[in-house]
């Protein structure tokens, strides 16, 4: 007999603010990534944020320290993100799967990065729904494959639509999940930051990382 899909819903607090929801995620047995997991990362950055950046999931570091984004790949998302103009305090970090996944090799101890399958991206999705509950933002960008199938459904591709602007959340196949905001904000898919620190041409990558979230400032609104 098929098991019922497991699901973050019944830890999530109804009608919660992003520190109830920040707290309540520390005791979420919504999917098995919690096991082994430090803790929970949930999020970052003010409620009015204008910019809303998710990611796949904590790395080790961010897995220690409980922050989203604290990490190399962090690092080198500040410094992108510095380019093009956008502030730090207009920007909210998140991740579409609130624990750390990973495997260890053989005696060592160093953790290993496992991409989220997709019943754990599933699982996870209440966290997400409940955030942008609470976020209006004019802008949406997803860092990687994992956080755009998360956001716009699992036949979005990064490859075809990077660095294109759409309307959010009508991109997405679950539409119907995500709330809407008048006007709508602009969303946009790129890689992960990590990819960029793993690049052969890193500058080459960084470059073109910087373009992608370029497109996105150049459209928001004043303010």
């Amino acid at each position: 007999m098929r098991q019922p899909a497991r699901s973050a819903e019944p830890y999530v607090p109804p009608d919660a603010g992003l520190d109830d929801l920040r707290a309540a995620a520390h005791g979420c047995r919504g999917c098995d990534l919690y096991r082994n997991a430090t803790q929970a990362v949930v999020s970052a950055g003010p409620v009015d944020a204008r910019v809303v950046l998710v990611g796949e999931q904590p790395g080790d570091v961010e897995d220690r320290r409980g922050e989203p984004f604290v990490g190399p790949a962090g690092g080198l998302l500040a410094r992108a993100l510095a380019q093009v103009g956008i502030p730090p305090d207009q920007v909210y970090l998140t991740n579409a799967v609130k624990h750390f996944k990973f495997h260890t090799h053989g005696s060592s101890k160093r953790r290993l990065h496992d991409t989220p399958k997709r019943t754990e991206i599933l699982a996870c999705r209440p966290w997400l729904r409940a955030e942008f509950g609470l976020l209006r933002p004019a802008g949406v960008v997803a860092l990687g494959a994992t956080a755009a199938q998360a956001l716009a459904g699992p036949s979005f591709r990064v490859t075809r639509h990077r660095g294109e602007l759409m309307d959010w959340p009508d991109v997405a196949e679950n539409s119907v999940e995500f709330p809407r905001t008048d006007p709508p904000a602009r969303f946009l898919a790129t890689v992960h930051p990590s990819s960029v620190l793993r690049a052969d041409d890193r500058h080459a990558a960084f470059a073109e990382f910087v373009a992608d979230l370029a497109v996105l400032a150049r459209a928001l609104p004043p303010g």
